[in-house]
């Protein structure tokens, strides 16, 4: 019989994983052969478990609606994990009470060299999204690629102060990532759109809840920023440049990274239009790249512009 007991060492640790998953916001669980091994408070309350049950030692078929799509989802997992990835996608869930709800389910085998192995799951309640994603006036704002405004809802905003007497000052980002192509070319377009998405969501925390973050076409994106001035602008310009060179990419086995040139105007007279104001912003962008790149420059007038370090 074995009598050994756990070192000190491992005791700590485990400790320590049981306060973490107690105290984290996020809806985390360890799942193991079909099992629940380890889920955090958040996961039991997410689905409907509290004080007196828990989902640890429960077959995940629980919280499933059917047995049939708990198996398509295994299925799918262990295929996305066989190829090197994660599962990320959203599913129908089901609580103890019998409700229901959509979950963003993103799962990756703790040891990547063992996809059959012990893996970890994260799960949103994305109910109100999806509602939200099915109205004809949220797909006709926002591109459906990284839950962004598109660009004529950017343009339409922006076209609110074109032209406005009310001498707010207004400035423009243009954001084009730098070789992006190669992303696709050596990781494939599945990762090419996370990347994207991912990048995409970064971008919104580096900017004000006023201010408009939109992406234009493939690898570009803008930034419409109401009451900001040149001068603050070029200062978020650069913070961006910085962040996106200092974003990374972890999607299952992939790593990738990027930089980008930033293009920054503010609206004024000469620039009567909204492809007035695009366009300075967008030429801003393209000097930024014939300069090397990883770099931001400002449009001070037609042909001239101000070089700020990358």
């Amino acid at each position: 019989m074995n009598t050994e007991q756990p070192s000190a060492a491992s005791q700590d640790q485990a400790a320590r994983m049981r306060a973490m998953l107690q105290r984290i916001p996020a809806a985390v669980a360890f799942v193991s052969q079909g099992r629940f091994e380890q889920v955090s408070e958040a996961f039991n309350t997410l689905f409907g478990h509290g004080d007196d049950t828990d989902l640890v030692g429960q077959g995940t078929q629980s919280i499933h609606v059917s047995a049939a799509a708990q198996t398509a989802v295994a299925e799918r997992m262990a295929q996305a994990f066989a190829a090197g990835l994660p599962l990320d996608e959203e599913i129908e869930y089901v609580r103890l009470d019998g409700g229901r709800f959509w979950g963003r389910l993103q799962a990756t085998p703790l040891v990547w060299e063992q996809p059959g192995g012990e893996s970890m799951w994260i799960v949103d309640d994305v109910t109100a999204t999806r509602k939200e994603r099915s109205q004809p006036t949220w797909t006709a704002k926002h591109d459906s690629l990284t839950e962004l405004a598109n660009r004529r809802e950017f343009e339409r905003r922006l076209a609110e102060h074109v032209g406005s007497l009310r001498h707010q000052p207004v400035s423009v980002l243009w954001i084009d990532v730098d070789k992006f192509s190669e992303v696709v070319r050596s990781m494939g377009t599945e990762v090419g759109d996370h990347f994207l998405y991912g990048l995409g969501q970064m971008l919104i925390t580096k900017v004000r809840a006023s201010d408009i973050v939109a992406r234009l076409e493939d690898d570009c994106f803008a930034v419409l920023l109401p009451d900001c001035d040149q001068h603050f602008a070029e200062i978020v310009a650069e913070k961006t440049r910085a962040a996106i060179a200092a974003y990374r990419l972890r999607w299952g086995l992939h790593r990738a990274r990027v930089k980008a040139c930033v293009g920054v105007v503010q609206v004024q007279g000469t620039l009567e239009t909204v492809d007035a104001v695009m366009g300075a912003a967008s030429h801003a962008c393209a000097e930024a790249k014939a300069a090397g790149g990883d770099s931001v420059r400002v449009f001070i007038s037609a042909g001239k512009f101000e070089e700020l370090a990358g």
